[in-house]
């Protein structure tokens, strides 16, 4: 897999409260809401963005289940993780699949620093 074909999607923002969060970026940065949906489990997923911007900030609840982290789009999420896992790198032990997110699984780098990786369709 080569760089070319992943694309940083998002950044979390760890937030308290991700309507006060929404007020701030929206209001006061002028950031639109992309995304505000439930998922499974009772979390919810925000996004805002610079108008036309490709590249959003996840507002994710400081205490809840979403992992915090860089998410990057990739294709062939299933080859990915087994060629990492295979590699001996940290990687969590399955590939993430519920009915509300794409599938998903997440990296760590040498400090520990997620990265969650994120299947979007390939060319």
């Amino acid at each position: 897999m080569s760089a070319r074909e992943m694309a940083v999607l998002s950044v979390a923002q760890p937030v308290e409260d991700q309507d006060r969060a929404i007020e701030f970026y929206r209001d006061v940065l002028g950031f639109e809401v992309v995304r505000d949906a439930a998922l499974s489990g009772g979390a919810r997923w925000v996004e805002v963005a610079p108008p036309g911007s490709p590249v959003s900030v996840a507002l994710v609840d400081r205490n809840g289940p979403v992992p915090l982290g860089v998410r990057v789009g990739v294709p062939h999420i299933d080859l990915l993780h087994e060629t990492l896992q295979r590699d001996e790198i940290d990687v969590d032990d399955a590939v993430i699949r519920t009915p509300s997110a794409p599938a998903m699984f997440t990296v760590r780098d040498p400090d520990g620093n997620t990265v969650v990786l994120v299947e979007v369709p390939g060319d």
